[in-house]
């Protein structure tokens, strides 16, 4: 039988794997591989976090491939070059992949598809990612959206005919030549100067497909369950912690939907449903704009802020930020998340960006940088999108005028401070409510002798003032909706 290359990449499962499939459908001999190539897809090469995530990924990969009677190559190098090689080692015909939608992976994949079949090979991508492909919606206008609503209400569209493909019961095993380098080999482990960083973090998580299908079981038979409301408070699992999952591949939107719809659910539930689906949707228009608007990883969608007064960064209170020394006890037990696990909750990630983008003033590819190191589920077209979003910067994004004032924002989400003082154990013995604002209560804390800042890195109230003034310039800018 002929062989055909199965390019693994962020597609890191078995089931409704669409090149794995079309390789077994068209009798080719399945030969997986993945090609280690990080500086490819510089200046945004993967962070820290994800290559843990990664390491253990891959692993699960292998086991997955082996029990069904196959196993995954694994390469380092120059991605052409290594594919090329393995071809002429394989003998194969063709060569299959899933495809990805950051500029500089679709600028380098174009390179070798174009260049693959000039060698006279089969090559086919597939789209393994999304419900709708960035191309595949558009305006009325045939323009790129700007705004959520519309998108989403035309992109949903493409649930109604999603299939899902099933596990390959049996592959065929490898020639026993084709050689293959560790998974351990390519270093994606934390090194110094904090060698065990994440061994923390798989507490928490499980990478791999398996792990993506039990996450998944485990949101429908409790967090779904209310989710609308209480995905917004931090202190109880009232979300799908699938983002990781889904940026490696290791289960499809497809699966998601289809699972999701295979449910009886109550018709109580349905709002609940229907508000997880759309936040499928946010994820679809976070690659709409990246990919009609690439750009935007490293330049503000909205021109007019590229004159935007940021602040000149001071390196002291960056790096309390970063690592949750700030003052500002939600700010801090998001950022102490973070660090200790890998992923931080949504309604979190965007008090912490508040802070730093309208507080501090700082620019918001200070935190995409930092979020990009320290995330397992850090992806490109999220991570900018949020931050945009935040900053006021970009396409849908919040007005210039919407601040988080973290004391609110914690007494509001987090009212028995069982988030802070699970990741503040220095304020465990702070009562309520002096909690969420422990600096206006300077004798109680002065008693307690905590090892906690004594005042925020920065005054709330006048940084929000300086923020309104900063902002008041480019608000016009505001991006109407299509």
């Amino acid at each position: 039988m002929p062989a055909a290359l199965v390019w693994f990449r962020r597609d890191l499962r078995l089931t409704d794997n669409p090149a794995l499939s079309a390789a077994l459908d068209r009798g080719y001999v399945p030969i997986p591989v993945y090609v280690h190539a990080p500086d490819e897809e510089a200046p945004w090469s993967p962070g820290a976090a994800t290559r843990a995530w990664l390491h253990r990924s891959l692993q699960s990969l292998d086991a997955d491939l082996k029990r069904l009677g196959s196993r995954l190559l694994v390469r380092s190098g120059d991605t052409f070059t290594e594919l090329e090689k393995l071809v002429i080692e394989s003998g194969a015909e063709a060569v299959f992949w899933s495809r990805l939608y950051e500029p500089a992976v679709i600028a380098r994949d174009e390179r070798i598809k174009t260049t693959l079949k000039a060698c006279g090979l089969r090559v086919e991508s597939f789209n393994s990612a999304l419900l709708a492909e960035p191309w595949t919606v558009a305006t009325g206008a045939g323009e790129p959206y700007r705004v959520f609503t519309p998108f989403w209400r035309n992109a949903s569209r493409s649930i109604e005919a999603i299939t899902v493909q099933p596990v390959p019961v049996a592959m065929p095993a490898l020639p026993d030549n084709l050689a293959s380098l560790a998974i351990e080999s390519l270093g994606l482990l934390p090194v110094s100067p904090e060698p065990n960083w994440d061994q923390g973090f798989w507490e928490h998580w499980q990478p791999g497909e398996a792990g993506a299908a039990e996450a998944l079981e485990v949101f429908i038979e409790g967090a779904a369950n209310g989710y609308k409301d209480q995905r917004n408070f931090p202190d109880r699992t009232g979300t799908s912690k699938l983002s990781p999952h889904l940026h490696f591949g290791e289960i499809s939107p497809q699966q998601i939907v289809t699972r999701i719809r295979r449910e009886p659910w109550p018709a109580r539930i349905g709002p609940d449903i229907e508000h997880f689906l759309s936040e499928l949707g946010w994820r679809e228009f976070s690659h709409h704009l990246l990919f009609h608007f690439p750009n935007t990883a490293n330049h503000n969608l909205n021109p007019r802020f590229q004159e935007f007064r940021w602040e000149e960064i001071d390196a002291t209170r960056l790096a309390a930020w970063q690592r949750g020394r700030t003052g500002v006890p939600i700010v801090d037990a998001g950022m102490r998340e973070l660090w200790q696990t890998g992923w931080m909750h949504n309604r979190v990630r965007m008090i912490v960006a508040s802070f730093l983008c309208k507080n501090l003033r700082y620019h918001w590819l200070h935190g995409a940088r930092w979020f990009w190191d320290t995330l397992v589920d850090a992806d490109l077209a999220n991570n900018t999108q949020g931050w945009q979003w935040t900053a006021g910067t970009g396409a849908d994004a919040a007005p210039y005028f919407r601040i988080f004032n973290p004391v609110v924002q914690a007494e509001r989400f987090d009212p028995q401070a069982l988030y802070l003082r699970r990741w503040l154990p220095e304020l465990a013995s702070v009562p309520l409510p002096a909690l969420f604002a422990p600096w206006q209560q300077p004798e109680l804390m002065r008693g307690l002798r905590l090892d906690y800042p004594a005042q925020p890195v920065i005054d709330l109230i006048s940084s929000r003032k300086a923020a309104l003034s900063a902002y008041s310039g480019p608000k016009a800018a505001t991006v109407e909706p299509d």
